[in-house]
């Protein structure tokens, strides 16, 4: 399958580190970035081929919950995958509870990466 991913950090360089990992991934095709949870519902607005997220909780102006509630009210975005990566393992329980696939702690390992997208990427 053909991955286009859109990568949701505002921190520049997790966002590197991931397309770096990324590159490495034959299924990943297109890799996009986003600097924040507003700043990627655009992103998913303007390119409706993007069909996988990776997902910072911590984020200023819309954090990676504020961004999964509005993202899993629209039905049409129920098929994409969203794997949050974060060091925080106490918000799991409320990820998990608006939408997220997957789970996966900074730092984030490529084999892990690697296995979360291959799990999912078969929806």
């Amino acid at each position: 399958m053909a991955l286009k991913i859109l990568i949701v950090d505002d921190d520049f360089i997790n966002r590197k580190l991931l397309l770096t990992l990324l590159k490495k991934n034959p299924d990943v095709v297109e890799m996009q970035e986003a600097e924040n949870g507003s700043d990627a519902l655009d992103k998913l607005k303007q390119d409706p081929s993007l069909n996988f997220v990776l997902l910072d909780i911590m984020m200023p102006i819309v954090d990676g919950i504020e961004f999964l509630k509005i993202f899993r009210s629209d039905m049409k975005n129920s098929h994409i995958p969203v794997i949050v990566l974060s060091t925080d393992d106490t918000r799991k329980t409320e990820i998990f509870d608006n939408g997220a696939n997957g789970f996966l702690r900074k730092p984030i390992k490529e084999e892990d990466l690697f296995h979360k997208i291959a799990q999912w990427s078969d929806i």
